[in-house]
């Protein structure tokens, strides 16, 4: 199953050691991120119920009789299970029969029906959520920084050289979907277009087999576009459907509509954070919205490289959008979570990741050398602070993820700086 044209992953160990622990494992992310591809790496044999071939046979195969196409060398693949949702339990019965690990790689590109399951597969299924490429598996950052020497501490200065504003715009506008690398940007820029009108048109009926309102999903995925990398309530996404486009969209239909978008995984928002659940701070529960891939908002803003060098506060949005998909990929490597931190006091941070030992670590994002300082003094006070509440704990470690640095280092005052297009995991 080696492909000589796959790129490696992030993903790949911790695929490796699931696959030593459980008797299945089951990839999810959105379309066209490599799922496909990262999971043929792995596997022995495949089966692909999308397969159009002899009138989907494939299909029809599972759905008579599912254990019938878990025959095959182990671990075997089992492509978009989720057109055959009976396939789980199938697979779990199988794991729970042969007591063997690494039998199967499922992979979703969407979330079924759970009425058509019977068991959770907990214990023997494991999940693993994958998104599109970082910039380092991308090859657009040159990985001298590691984020995990950050956040222990043991990062060290060095140069990295300068970087141009049009390429972040472009690693922005191409998006991480593996099908872009070296290809011109004007061919790079149709993928994230023909992946929301496949969302509209087709997916987010076939998810269920109910037929929306394609005007009114477009609207709503054009208002999470123009609300990138904020906290913004569906209460204001409706008020900005109206301000924008002159049309009412009922609260039940927002929330129906995103529960869509992320049983499809096209939403990956990011949750608040809290030190302490004992602290004395209130703690803003809003997730931070973004899509999986920063290109999907870029696109339906029409985005281009000229009116984006024009508009630097979109640009900005955008950009922390770029730096906490990346952010959210590093950190799930090192078993840790990304959160944003937001209070009632009207302190922020744009990015908290915990780590495994329940220490945390603060990260500021700015797209110009100049906002630096900004950066730094903010996460200091906001350190500061932490520190004098009996019941929070401070952070491990404090950065400024920016754009255009030519070098990383770490200040006197204890803050790290470090450029997007040198950091890996």
């Amino acid at each position: 199953m080696k492909n000589d044209r796959y790129r490696s992953r992030l993903v790949d160990e911790k695929i490796n050691n699931y696959l030593k622990a459980f008797g299945a494992i089951c990839i999810e992310g959105p379309k066209w991120c490599g799922k496909t591809w990262t999971s043929e790496h792995h596997a022995e044999s495949e089966i692909k119920l999308q397969d159009p071939a002899n009138n989907y046979q494939n299909r029809s195969l599972a759905e008579m009789s599912p254990l019938m196409i878990l025959k095959g060398d182990s671990p075997r693949l089992i492509d978009e299970w989720q057109d055959v949702p009976p396939l789980w339990d199938a697979v779990r019965s199988e794991v729970d029969r042969t007591g063997q690990k690494g039998q199967f790689i499922l992979t979703g590109s969407s979330t079924p029906n759970r009425k058509d399951i019977k068991h959770s597969g907990a214990g023997r299924i494991a999940r693993i959520h994958m998104l599109p490429m970082s910039l380092y598996e991308a090859g657009y950052s040159d990985g001298k920084i590691s984020l995990k020497d950050i956040c222990y501490g043991r990062a060290d200065d060095v140069m990295t050289g300068e970087v141009d504003l049009k390429d972040l715009i472009d690693f922005i506008l191409r998006g991480g979907w593996p099908d872009n690398i070296d290809i011109p940007l004007s061919a790079a820029s149709l993928v994230p277009k023909q992946y929301v009108e496949a969302i509209i048109t087709d997916d987010s009926a076939r998810i269920d087999g109910i037929q929306r309102d394609t005007l009114k999903m477009r609207r709503l995925l054009k208002s999470l576009a123009r609300n990138e990398s904020t906290t913004a309530t569906n209460r204001t996404l409706i008020r900005d459907i109206k301000d924008q486009d002159g049309d009412e969209i009922m609260p039940k239909t927002v929330t129906e509509y995103l529960n869509v978008f992320d049983r499809l995984y096209l939403l990956n928002d990011q949750p608040a954070y809290s030190s302490s659940m004992r602290s004395s701070v209130r703690i803003k529960q809003q997730a931070k919205h973004h899509f999986c891939d920063p290109s999907i908002a870029a696109s339906l803003m029409n985005c281009t490289p000229d009116n984006l060098m024009n508009d630097l506060n979109t640009l900005g949005f955008l950009f922390e959008g770029l730096v906490e998909r990346d952010l959210g990929i590093y950190a799930e490597t090192l078993d840790g979570k990304l959160y944003h931190y937001q209070d009632y006091k009207g302190r922020e941070i744009d990015a908290v990741i915990e780590l495994p030992d329940g220490n945390w670590c603060g990260f500021e994002i700015k797209l110009g050398a100049g906002e630096i300082d900004a950066g730094a003094s903010n996460l200091l006070k906001i350190s500061s602070e932490f520190e004098e509440d009996p019941k929070s704990k401070k952070p491990q470690a404090l950065c400024v993820v920016c754009g255009m640095s030519n070098a990383a280092y770490r200040r006197p005052d204890g803050v790290y700086v470090v450029p997007i297009t040198s950091l890996k995991n």
